[in-house]
Formats: structure tokens, sequence, C-alpha cells
């Protein structure tokens, strides 16, 4: 048995910026939440989807902005897609997923959460965190827990971490910490990059045991000098980089396992938004309802 958890967030912007452009019949832009409803009808419809949820950043700000001035935040993001996080989570819900929208918490700690909840279910094969988002890659664990890029058909075990990035899982965090994510709204520690990075984090693991002094690490890294020097000088920014990009495992997610098995749509909650949407063809396409 797998279990499927979805970015929300993430399908919501890549449905606005990859489908078509639609209003809904009182004149709404609705293009990117039509767009995500067949983007998860589509995942339904797949071989061993049998359990699903999708979280979304209802509010992009998260005690992370608390953290850190420079964190990502909805300034910039076009208020038409803004407006439609509420329909897209509307429409995951009704069509029978689990949805968690996240308040004080992002998208991603509820994925990490679930992860972690369920690692350890026996009926549970594997989990698959569908994301291309690098965050995520600290949640692998084995062939057990994976990333999946849906768009792209690729599936990313810890193997595949470690020849992505040059570090497994468990120090994606402090690598993040020194290369920085501009996505996330954090620069990383000057003169640090992905190749420095990795090469002193397969040695050390972490931030607090990489020595101060370039002289006592015990490898050969190009600008060793330079980047002790800049690490010594940042150390406490590197540290607060990492809590920024470290995922929490405790989200509000109440569900119990039995609770993300896909049962079919919500028909009245469906029809209805389907007409909100001007999308009532899609009604034809659902596969399954819940009072079948």
């Amino acid at each position: 048995m797998h279990i499927h958890l979805v970015d929300g967030t993430y399908e919501l912007f890549r449905a606005y910026f990859g489908a078509p452009k639609a209003t809904g019949p009182t004149g709404v832009e609705v293009g990117a939440t039509r767009g995500i409803l067949w983007s998860m009808l589509s995942l339904l419809r797949e071989d061993r989807v049998t359990h699903v949820a999708c979280a979304f950043d209802h509010v992009i700000e998260s005690f992370r902005n608390d953290l850190f001035a420079g964190y990502k935040s909805s300034e910039g993001v076009p208020e038409d897609l803004l407006a439609q996080f509420p329909l897209a989570e509307r429409a995951t819900h009704a069509l029978g997923l689990t949805t968690w929208p996240m308040v004080e918490f992002e998208a991603d700690d509820a994925l990490a959460t679930a992860a972690a909840r369920w690692a350890d279910e026996p009926e549970v094969e594997q989990i698959l965190i569908c994301t291309p988002d690098k965050d995520m890659a600290q949640c692998v664990r084995g062939s057990r827990i994976v990333c999946f890029d849906r768009m792209r058909r690729k599936l990313i075990d810890e193997i595949a971490v470690v020849e992505k990035y040059g570090v497994p899982p468990a120090s994606i965090a402090d690598w993040l910490a020194l290369v920085g994510d501009s996505s996330d709204g954090y620069p990383g520690v000057p003169k640090w990059g992905a190749k420095s990075a990795a090469a002193v984090l397969v040695r050390y693991g972490h931030l607090e045991a990489i020595p101060d002094h370039e002289r006592d690490w015990g490898l050969i890294v190009r600008g060793a000098a330079a980047l002790a020097a800049s690490l010594r000088e940042h150390r406490d920014d590197a540290y607060l980089y990492r809590r920024l990009a470290t995922l929490r495992n405790d989200a509000p997610i109440g569900e119990t396992f039995d609770d993300l098995c896909w049962r079919g749509a919500r028909r009245e909650e469906l029809t209805e938004l389907c007409h909100e949407l001007g999308n009532e063809d899609f009604l034809a396409r659902v596969p399954r309802w819940r009072d079948q």
C-alpha cells in the first residue's frame, strides 16, 4: 500500500503558471483551481493510489517569518493566485482528498509530519511525497519515504538524494543553511556553494561539527581558508538558516491512516464547486462517489 502526500501549494502555482487562464460564471479567475482538480483526478486514476492527502499554505506566512524578516511571504504573489487558495482547498476536499490548510506551519511541515507519522505503519509499502521541492529531501528514508516529481515522473530515494546534493537526507538542512535557498528567502553563508558544502558536510554531517579553522578539517577543499573564515563570521546565521530549513514533524494534522483512504468524491460539494468554476464537464470524469 502506498501513501501519496501532495504539495498543494506547488500544484496550485504550477497550474497557475502552466494552465490556461479561465474565469468562472461570476468573472473570477479560476484557471489554477480547475488545473489542480484535473491534476488530482489524474493522480487518482493511477495504479496503486489509494491513500492521499494534500497540504496547502493557507496563509503563506508562517512561524518562520517571525524568525527571519526576509523569509518568503505573500508579497509579490499575484492577487488572482492568492485568491484561489481557498478555492483549491475546497476543490481537493470536494474531490474526497484529506486536505490540510496550514496557517502557522507550512504545507511542507504537514507533509513531513505525515511522512514521519506513518513511516512505520505495517501496511505501508512506500510513502511518496509529491513535490520537486529540495526541502523535502530531508524526509527521504531509503526507498520507503521518497520524493516524487509527478511532472517529470522522477522518483528520488535516498541514493538519488546523495547523488543530487552530495549529502544524505540527514544533512540536507545543514546543506541548505550553507548554500541558501532563494525560493524561501534566506541567502546562506557567503562564499559557500553546493560543492563546497557537500564536501565538508559529507565528512562532518552537521554545522556544529565543522571545525572553525580549515587546518583542522582534514580534507582538501578549494578556497578552504575563505570558507572557514566566512563560517566563523556567520555561524549564528547558519544555525538560523538551518532552523528555517528544518521541517517540523509536529504540524497539527489529526487524521488517522484510514482517513487518508480515498473513498470517492463528495457529490454535493463537488457539484456546487464545479458550477462556481464553470467546469461542470469535470463531474462526468469522476470515477467514484462516496455515496455509491
